[in-house]
Parts: C-alpha cells; structure tokens; sequence
C-alpha cells in the first residue's frame, strides 16, 4: 500500500482522496523495495559496506527526482496545488518506509524487536499534514515507548545521515510518549507540531498512545491559551512581514493572506473544535458552504503558486520577488489582456486569494471571540454579558449593537431596503463600530442587490459619501467595505482595479491598497496627527473651505490604472460621470476631474524641474491657475507619493513640494503671500546662524556666506546644522576631499555627502564610485559654493538591515571616489570590480532623451528616462562633460525601475543648445548609454587629473 489510508494524509479543508489523485505514478513502493533488497545481496546478513550505501543512496536519488519530476508534470496537468503538496508527501513517505525498512532487514538484521526498541517514525508539522513543497524542510518525531536504545540509536542515525545525504533539510527529535506530552505542555511549537502528527512507519500503538495522551492531557482544556497564542504569533509575523497582504512581493508562506494563515486556522479549528475537514467546520457552524469552498480554493492555489517557484528555483523559495513573477504567470497559464501584462493578471488573482483568506481569518477569529464571550461562567460572565448585550442604536431598527460590533436585527434587512448595505457602514463610522461576523456574512451574501439601481439611489451616494469623508478613521470602514465587496459593487470602476497589482519596483502595494492608505494618510493629516512629518499640509487642510473633492479626489486618482490609455486621462472621464451621482456639484466636480487628470504635475515639477528658476514656477502657476487648486495638489500629492510604499517619502521630497507651493503662491496670488522668497531665504539663513550660536561670529557669518539661495530654500535646518560642522571639520583639516554618512533604518535609505572642489565631471565620478559597490542612487543634490567648492549629497537605497553593516558600506563607497578622484583607481577597473545585484533586468523601459529649451529661459533641459541600473547616473553625466555640456543642476528621480534625470545643461560658453545637429547628437548619445553594457560608457571619454579637481595625488 503506497499510502496508510487517504485519511491518513488528511488537509485541512479537503481529502486528497479523488479522482485524479495519483501515488502509483510518483512512485512504486514495492519495486522500490525489491530494489533495495537486491543492493544488499543474496541472503540478509550480507550487510551494507560503504559501496552498497553508495549504490543505495543513487538508487534513492533516482527514484525521487523521477518522483518529483511526475509531480511537477501533474501540476501542470490538474494544476492543484494541494494534490502536488500530497503526492510530494507520499514520495517522502515511501522513501522513509523504504530506508527504515531496508535498515531494519539489511543493515542491522533486527526482524524480531523486543517491546523497548519498538519506535514510531512520525510526521509533524506541515508534512505531518500530508503536504510537502519541494523545497519544505521534512519534520520528523522518533518517538520511544521508553529510553533509547542502540539499535533505536543506530536506526535513528542511519535513517538522519541517509536524509541528509540525499539532500534534504531535516528537523528531527527522538522522545518519549512522556517526553513528548510534558514538552507539548511548556512549548506552543512543539504543542502545534504535535497536533499535525501522523504514523509513517513502525509501532501504530505507541502512535495511539501519544495521540491518547496529547488529546487528554495537553489539548482539552486548554483552548483559549493555545487560540491566544496563536493569534498573538500571527500578529508578529505579519507586523514583520510589513503587515499588509498587498505588498507586491509577497510571501506567499509567511506573508499576510498566505499559507501560514490558513496553516493558523488549520491548526485553531482542530485545537478548538476538534475538527479535521471543511464538512466539520459547516458542521460546527463557522464557515459556510461557500466559504469552506473558498478556504479550499485559497490553499489548492497558494500551494500551486509555492510549488511551481520551488520547482522553478530549485530551493525553498518562499518570495514571490518579480524576477520569479513572469515565469509563474506563465507556468500557470495566465495571458495578457488589454491594459495588464500576464503578470499583473496572475498577481491581481493572487492578491484576490489573499483577500479571502483575509475574509476567512477575520470571519473565523469573530466567530471565536463571539463564542468566548458567551462561554464566560459565573460572576464574570454575567457581567461581561449585560455589558456586551445587544443595544439599540437610535434611528434604526435594522441595526443594532452587539458585543461592541454593529449587527442586523433580521437576516432580510438588506433584502427589505438595499440602502441599508451602505447604511451600515454610515453607522459604524459614526458610531465608532467594528463589525460582527454575522453582519458581515450577509452583507457578503447579499452583494447581488447592489445593482445599478442601488448605485443611483441619492440616499445610498450620500451614506457612501459620509462614509468617505468621515472625520474619524474613513480609512477603516472603507476597508471593510472594500473587504466585503460592497466597494468594488457600488463604485464598479474601483472595482476593476481591486488586487491589481503594477509590475513595477515603485508601486509597494496594490491599486486599491494604495488609494486606501492615501485616504488614511489625509485623514491623519486632518486630524494633526502628522504635523512635525508634513507642517505645510497640515497647516493647508485648516484652511480648505470644502474638503469633499479632496477625499474624492484621492479615492479616484489611480483608479484607472490597468488601461491601455493614460490613467490620468481615463481617470478624470470616469470622475466626470461619478461625481454628480456621488452628489458633488459642478463646482465640486470640475475640482476633482482637474486633480485626477493633473495629479502627478506637482510631483514630477518638484523633483524633475529646477525650483529655482523662474520659469518652472511661472509655467507650474499656469497650469494650477488658482490658490484653492494649488492647496488642494499640494495637500494630494503628499498623500499620494506616502501612500507608494516605505521608504518612498522623504524630507527632502517634502522640502521640495513645500517650497514649489511656496513659489507658485504669490504668482497666483498676485504677488501676496505669507512668505516671499526673499523672506524666506533671509529667515532661512537667521535661522541658521541661530542654529550656529556656538561658532565665533565672524566664523558664523564666513560660512553662511559660503551658500547660495537655492541651498537655504531647499536643505532642512537640521541637514543645514549637520553640514556646517562636516563642512568646518573637513576646512580645519585642510582636505580638499571629505565624506560624511548618515543611515536611516526607517527610510530605508542611506546618504552620502561629498564635501570637494567642483568640476564638470565630479558628480560622473561620484556616480562611478557608487556604482562600483553596486549601490543604486535614489537621489541626488548638487550645491556649489561661492568658494568653488561643491557639497554633493547622493542619497542610496540601504543594503544591509544593521546600521553598523550599513555604514561600513556607505564609508567603502566613500573610499572609492576618494580613489577615483585621487588618480588612485580608474573607473574602468573599478566598475569591473563592481558587485552585480538583482537589479531590474525583468522590467522593460524604453529609453526616452527630451531635450527642450522653453523650459528654462537660462538653460536648456536635458531629460533622460529609462531603465535603472548602477552606474547609469555615473555614465549620463560622463556623456555629457564628453559633449562640453556643463551641468548647472541636476534633478534625480527613480521610480523603482524607472529612472528619470534631468539636467540643466549649456555649452562651455554659458549659452543654450539651439543647434539640431547638436541636439540629434545629445540624444544618440544619451540613448546609447541604456543600449551599452552596465559600465562601457563609464570607460570612454578622458578622465580628469587628480589635479583638475584641486586634490594632490597620492
């Protein structure tokens, strides 16, 4: 018999017991055995020398990788996940058979053993589930009637060495029944891997034994503690994970919405309700049909996406990273639709799955909380009861409060009025509710009333609207709409772009993930909470005279992503329709169609475009026209770029939009504002020599001279503190070339800053230097100062998790454009020395070089965008000095992939490229940079002398 019993092997929702689920064709147990007997000779006794193991231990590897390969072609037939999981369980099983039984008979010619050397090999864990990923770990409990023996050991060891040897990774223990049953007791882990137990072979009553014990004197009783404990190691998890189930790498083992949480509910259900099928769980009245069918669904697909990238890798990969996503959307035949790749359709549908297992995790834990309140005895129950009894809510009969959760009074108050499928969510933001299981459970099952008759209902705008723009916490209650599926029903273009996911490195989150947490972040916004983060915009939002286009605003401004054409563009039609039914005025609604259409304007003006030249602000000014619309794309564009992900958001991002708002102010305005740049730049600079008190006057006042306009209107005060002594240090010293570090954990990021003499190709060399580490900048700032020197601030994505391990990084980069810029490396050599990373050789940017002179009345614009890598910054402004460009600002931006740069550039002489001949050539050649290999730009050109940078060679 290949498998004890189909129960034997029993999943957590369903039997792998059906048609299709085959073990004879992964691998045959009796010719395996015969197999094995003939390695060891004629008769038994013969032994097992060193050869016959070896002989042993390739027949074995055989076997298994024809077993696996089976496998792996039946995924791809059936495209079960969980039967894939099982069959690879049952050629794990068969071969532990084979071996202990080979041992038993051949190598240690014990057939007849005495009551004390009887053993149970068992499966815990998840292979004690009956479901194995190809790259899983194999758990294994020895388990003794007594103490150990010699030939226990010697089996034991045997059967260990041979495992290892054949690649596997195995976790193990040998222990007593009584062992085990007061360890289960002290250890939730060792608790949870014996509730998942299962004989493999050898002694089933010492297997009955356990189980007996372990129910008895370790599990009964002890369902709350063991439900606690397990809810609480969730909540780790998923806080380390970044707790968030529409982070676009996921991990779909450890991750929020994936296999460890169904594992969680696995594990409770059996612990609480005794429970091993999906049937037991409708039994028990916590799941419905439909929902055990989709606890079901959710786990065949997670373990089909998790055995594929094991397959795919060879390991136990367990991040869905996007190098790995293509090759699984076509592993699992996705397609390419209008508007989304085939890989954004397979990590939409797995977004989906991890909704619902959301959905499931939320339903079960209520039903548990539900039940632990009814089942408080005594004294304390009793109140716990009046406390938490159901309470009426005035103006309704349909709801009622019930255990601090907002609940229907009948099961047809959606069928009775449809309106009340908004209603509800309108009296739990009021009322500053959670929602009960039940309520949730019909609102789930009445999704089909929200029909287009629903969706024009005034009253039904109006509740969705309130719920929008509540003052309290709109984002929690537009989630469980969300959740529920009501969102994605009544607004059915939001619905479109639920769990879809951008294949790209910027985007963290999912659309509708990211739309959510921007109305978060407003609403923390409005409620002060984030005022030291984003002063502008909170002192802004006090002033907006209505904020309901805002919330819309926010709401729709991606919600056309996934089309063929613009968002923005689609976006701002399909505003222009919602709108008036959501109830907004025309007013109201001209406001929210221009802030979705023009939304990103501010955020690509302030860190594409120079701040300091007029022009920028006059054209920016033209495009906004009016104060109210400057606010509110001043208030939008900070929430929108922090709701992007960690790390996306920085000070000097918030610096930049605060003085662009700054500037384009008075344009609009006429000429008044609460602060002029004059003004601006003159408090600037006082604060600074405040911040300065300590220095001797005269000293003061020599280093504020030191720094243009544009410094004090851009750096923060506190940068500008941290810079001043960096920069008197390094002067007091008397070294031409100085480096300072500091790390940011939080950000996620590191900086970097170059205190040297300025010349036309120092930021290609500090570019170069970076490269080399294979550190990607994210920014760069570049300042010259009035004494000819330049301080370059180049801020680089972190590398390492320790601050320590970091810095020594971000110093080592500091070695390098010392070297360079010293003579004592060249480029070349250094970039050849580079370490190569990931990177984002999977994503495809087309190279785009934008060259306009109506930009800048002064300058002319040199836009580059195309894929990023290290060094690509380092080899466009190499291009460029080997053009005679000179470079008098440069504005880095990297979207994930996407690298946009853009520099303001003249010729030698100080004038703009007017020439077409000369334009084709800056374009041909920048163009060139992203067709050349990672760093052969970087070699051509002539590299300066040591000395044109005003640093002594050494």
């Amino acid at each position: 018999m290949l498998l004890q019993s189909p129960k034997a092997a029993i999943l957590p929702i369903a039997s792998v017991a059906e048609p299709g689920f085959r073990f004879a064709e992964i691998i045959d147990a009796e010719a395996l055995a015969r197999d094995l007997a003939a390695l060891a000779g004629k008769a038994p006794g013969d032994g097992a020398p060193a050869a016959v193991r070896d002989r042993v231990l390739a027949l074995l590897k055989e076997r298994i990788a024809i077993g696996r390969k089976a496998a792996e072609t039946m995924l791809f037939d059936d495209g079960s996940g969980l039967l894939c999981a099982a069959r690879l369980s049952a050629l794990q099983d068969e071969v532990i058979r084979a071996v202990y039984r080979f041992a038993l008979e051949h190598v240690f010619v014990a057939a007849n053993l005495s009551t004390g050397e009887r053993m149970s090999v068992i499966a815990v864990g998840g292979y004690g589930r009956g479901t194995l990923a190809p790259g899983s770990d194999i758990d294994l409990l020895f388990l003794l009637p007594y103490k150990q023996t010699v030939l226990g050991e010697q089996l034991v060891e045997y059967l260990l060495y041979l495992l290892w040897d054949l690649g596997f990774k195995v976790g193990h223990a040998t222990r007593s029944v009584e062992e085990c049953v007061r360890l289960a007791g002290e250890d939730f882990t060792i608790r949870t891997a014996l509730l998942e137990r299962r004989l493999i072979v050898g002694e089933p009553q010492l297997f009955a034994e356990l189980s007996a014990r372990f129910d008895k004197e370790v599990v009964e009783g002890t369902g709350q503690e063991f439900i606690a404990a397990k809810l609480a190691e969730r909540d780790v998890r998923h806080t380390k994970s970044g707790d968030t189930r529409y982070l676009v790498e996921p991990n779909v083992k450890e991750g929020k919405g994936g296999l460890r949480d169904l594992n969680t509910l696995f594990w409770i259900a059996k612990y609480h309700y005794r429970v091993e099928t999906s049937e037991q769980l409708v039994a028990a009245g916590v799941f419905s049909r439909r929902e055990a069918r989709l606890f079901h669904k959710a786990e065949d697909f997670l373990w089909a996406v998790r055995c594929q990238m094991h397959f795919l890798t060879g390991k136990a990969e367990e991040r869905l990273s996007f190098d790995l996503q293509p090759e699984i959307a076509a592993r699992l035949g996705y397609n390419a639709h209008p508007g989304m790749k085939d890989v954004e359709r397979f990590m939409k549908h797995y977004f989906l799955i991890a909704k619902d297992v959301g959905d499931l995790t939320g339903i079960f834990c209520a039903a548990l909380e539900e039940e632990q309140a009814k089942d408080v005895p005594g004294l304390k129950g009793f109140v716990r009861g009046l406390r938490h009894r159901a309470k009426k809510i005035p103006g309704t009969l349909d709801f009622h409060i019930d255990n601090n959760r907002i609940n229907v009074t009948a099961r047809d108050v959606f069928q009775k009025d449809p309106v009340n499928l908004l209603r509800i969510f309108k009296l739990a933001a009021a009322l500053n509710l959670e929602y009960h299981p039940d309520a949730l459970k019909l609102i789930r099952r009445s999704l089909r009333l929200v029909n287009a008759e629903l969706r024009d209902n005034p009253e039904a705008n109006s509740l969705f609207l309130d719920v929008l723009t509540d003052r309290t916490d709109p984002e929690l209650h537009l989630r469980r709409m969300n959740e529920a599926g009501v969102l994605g029903r009544f607004i059915p273009e939001f619905g479109r772009i639920v769990a879809m996911m951008q294949f790209n490195m910027y985007h963290h989150y999912t659309v509708d993930e990211h739309l959510l947490r921007s109305i978060a972040i407003l609403s923390r916004i409005e409620r002060g909470e984030l005022l030291d983060d984003h002063p502008a915009s909170s002192d802004l939002v006090k002033t907006l005279n209505d904020r309901v286009p805002l919330y819309v605003a926010l709401l729709l401004h991606d919600i056309a992503k996934g089309r063929p054409e613009d968002h923005s563009v689609a976006g701002a039609r399909i505003a222009r329709t919602l709108c008036p039914r959501l109830g907004l005025d025309e007013r109201q609604t001209d406001l929210v169609v221009w802030l979705v259409e023009d939304h990103l304007v501010m955020s690509m003006t302030a860190q594409q475009r120079d701040l300091n030249d007029r022009k920028t602000i006059l054209d920016f000014a033209d495009k906004v026209q009016t104060l109210e619309r400057l606010k509110l794309l001043t208030i939008l564009t900070v929430c929108d770029i922090r709701a992007v992900g960690p790390g996306v958001w920085n000070g000097w991002k918030g610096q930049l939009i605060r003085n662009l708002y700054y500037e384009t102010e008075p344009v609009i305005t006429g000429g008044f504002s609460q602060s002029s740049r004059k003004q601006r730049f003159t408090q600037a600079r006082a604060h600074l020599a405040e911040r300065l008190s300590d220095w001797p006057e005269a000293e003061r006042d020599a280093y504020i001279d030191l720094h243009y306009q544009n410094y004090f209107l851009t750096v923060p005060l506190e940068e500008q503190r941290r810079h001043a002594d960096f920069i008197r240090k390094a002067s007091a010293g008397g070294d031409p070339l100085a480096t300072m570090v500091l790390t940011d954990a939080f950000q996620a990021i590191t900086e970097i800053t170059i205190l040297a003499p300025d010349h036309p190709r120092l930021l290609s060399m500090i570019a170069g230097g970076c490269a080399a580490t294979g550190a990607n900048i994210a920014d760069a700032q570049i300042f010259t100062m009035t004494d000819g020197r330049a301080l370059d601030i180049v801020t680089i994505n972190r590398e390492f998790q320790s601050d320590d391990d970091e810095r020594r990084r971000a110093e080592r980069i500091g070695r390098h454009i010392r070297d360079l810029l010293q003579g004592r490396q060249h480029m070349p050599d250094m970039m050849a020395q580079r370490k190569v990373g990931r990177g984002a050789k999977m994503f495809a940017v087309r190279p785009r070089v934008f060259i306009d002179n109506a930009l800048s009345n002064q300058f002319t614009v040199v836009e580059v965008e195309g894929l990023d890598r290290p060094g690509l910054l380092s080899d466009l402004t190499g291009a460029l000095s080997d053009l005679s460009l000179d470079i008098r600002s440069a504005h880095i931006a990297t979207y994930g992939e996407r690298a946009v740069d853009v520099f303001y550039v003249t010729d030698l002489t100080g004038m703009k490229i007017v020439s077409p001949s000369r334009t084709e050539r800056i374009e041909s050649r920048l163009t060139s940079v992203f067709d050349s290999p990672e760093g052969e730009i970087s070699s051509r050109g002539t590299m300066p002398s040591p000395q044109a940078f005003g640093i002594p060679a050494k």
